[in-house]
């Protein structure tokens, strides 16, 4: 039996984008053409537009097309910090939680590294949310120089999710930035209540195809773009728009959140049915991130005495998938950042996974893990006994 618990990662394309896409993808046209093939593809693309802004909660003008949600997140970022910075040369500060996904950190530490950024990251608690007073103290003292803030709308490796709404009051005329890329179709999001000044969300994390996404962006909000060239998508994207994906990510957006309120149940007690599956058999477990609110099908379980990327591979000969955090950071033998920014020791954070949950996924499956998982973990503890 075949079980991939790693949604988080990616998810199958549901029936509806599959459709949509094989659909568009026929249709000849660049959607910048004037001809009647470029107007055609514009008017589908405007429509996949105006469905996911109205899931999102924002206007259609908006939404910013781009190739990924990292393509994204750097646009927002360092967007905002050149922006900022060529504005008010005292503006150097950039504000992040100490858990953001790396498609966060490593343009922040590339700005700092070769723009002269500083970098300040908020603490967040052991429970995994963002220290709001630490945050209030660091806007208090470094308001005048700070260029862009941004906090995570839920995180990727434990599930929680943050105050977002806080964060923009304590901010307040300063930009904040959201990573929504496992929240957005998953649980309830709306760009305009929130406040923020951008988010980014991501089609493949929520059924649609890899390779589109999208930015955001307040409207009357300018960035400093990162690619020049055609002038698509209000000057900020430029390169001709990959209508097919756009089409296939509106439809997943669409089922997405034709089917959320269900799903959400039902994933939440999969997610309860899996814990307990496992510490039936494992009582001396524990579950990383474990409180409300969170996304509904991620778990994020601590084996003490073993090593993550042992368990990965154990699991992985039983046929079962998981991830030992982010899939963008996948290979790199290194504790998770997310759970050392938690108060894990380096040794506990070494011995976790992330089970992540989707539609697809049966009890059987949940099953078949607790029927192998403690003779994998029994394997991996002795294999590092033997080192």
């Amino acid at each position: 039996m075949a079980s991939y618990f790693d949604h988080a990662a990616t998810t199958p394309m549901s029936k509806a984008a599959i459709e949509a896409l094989n659909q568009q993808i026929g249709q000849l046209g660049n959607a910048s053409s004037l001809h009647t093939q470029g107007r055609s593809v514009r008017k589908a693309v405007e429509e996949a537009r105006e469905s996911i802004a109205r899931i999102a909660g924002a206007s259609p003008s908006e939404i910013v097309f781009t190739g990924s949600g990292t393509e994204a997140n750097n646009l927002a970022i360092k967007g905002f910090y050149w922006k900022r910075l060529g504005e008010d040369s005292a503006r150097n500060v950039i504000i992040i939680s100490a858990f953001e996904h790396h498609a966060i950190l490593d343009p922040v530490e590339w700005l700092e590294e070769h723009e002269g950024a500083h970098v300040i990251q908020i603490p967040v608690t052991r429970d995994g949310i963002v220290d709001l007073e630490a945050l209030r103290d660091i806007v208090d003292h470094n308001r005048a120089k700070i260029a862009v803030i941004a906090v995570m709308h839920s995180n990727n490796e434990i599930g929680t999710i943050q105050p977002i709404k806080e964060v923009v009051e304590i901010a307040g005329d300063i930009p904040v930035h959201t990573d929504a890329v496992q929240s957005f179709g998953k649980v309830e999001f709306n760009f305009d209540q929130l406040g923020v000044t951008s988010a980014t969300l991501s089609a493949h994390k929520i059924g649609g195809p890899l390779g589109v996404a999208a930015l955001i962006l307040q409207r009357g909000i300018d960035v400093t773009p990162i690619l020049h060239g055609g002038g698509q998508e209000r000057d900020i994207r430029s390169g001709t728009l990959n209508a097919p994906a756009i089409v296939s990510f509106a439809a997943a957006a669409q089922d997405a959140e034709l089917h959320r309120v269900q799903r959400y149940a039902e994933l939440r007690t999969m997610r309860r049915y899996l814990i307990d599956a496992i510490r039936a058999v494992l009582p001396d477990i524990w579950v990383n991130g474990d409180i409300e609110p969170s996304l509904p099908g991620i778990a994020n379980i601590t084996f003490p005495g073993t090593e993550s990327d042992g368990l990965l591979l154990l699991l992985d000969a039983e046929g079962i998938a998981s991830s030992t955090g982010s899939a963008c950071s996948a290979g790199v033998p290194r504790p998770s950042h997310v759970l050392l920014a938690m108060g894990l020791s380096e040794r506990d954070a070494r011995s976790s996974l992330r089970f992540s949950i989707g539609a697809s996924n049966t009890r059987s499956e949940i099953d078949h893990l607790a029927s192998v998982i403690e003779s994998v973990v029994d394997r991996a503890r002795a294999a590092l006994a033997r080192q």
